[in-house]
């Protein structure tokens, strides 16, 4: 999606178009709820320029989750609230291993790259030395000098 333009009319996940009564409704809680999970910062749904609540469909499966932990599996709104903070960290973690991850790849081929390059500078004219093995004599010839 880099490089084009979103349609500021898309609806996404995180787009807050659900009013408090209609998130209570969906996610199966009483509207005080909501304002309780607000409140303790569990849930943060967007404000309105006259400060009312604006979820998401994204709150609203959070809403779901906090109901579950609470009922179904017996965890407080505090054990809860951790969760969610630690669910969110470890994201945020697995994101940045990917970002770093991306980067080291695109090392290694501007490595290999500039690898592949010097290999190609060397010069073939140049032929390697090999030493001359003990048994066998170096002969040097030297111009005889001119006579006058």
């Amino acid at each position: 999606m880099e490089g084009r333009r979103r349609n500021p009319y898309e609806l996404t996940e995180e787009t807050p178009v659900y009013v408090i009564s209609v998130a209570a409704q969906l996610s199966g809680l009483h509207p005080q709820t909501l304002r309780q999970y607000d409140r303790l910062g569990l849930v943060s749904p967007d404000r309105t320029a006259g400060r009312g609540r604006r979820y998401s469909a994204r709150d609203i499966e959070l809403l779901r989750q906090v109901q579950q932990l609470s009922q179904d599996e017996g965890v407080n709104l505090a054990g809860i609230k951790r969760i969610i903070e630690l669910e969110n960290q470890v994201a945020a973690l697995q994101s940045r291993v990917a970002e770093m991850e991306a980067a080291l790849d695109a090392a290694a081929v501007a490595i290999q790259q500039r690898e592949a390059a010097v290999h190609a500078s060397y010069r073939r004219d140049l032929v390697p030395y090999q030493e001359v093995q003990q048994t066998s004599a170096l002969v040097v010839w030297r111009p005889k000098k001119a006579k006058d």
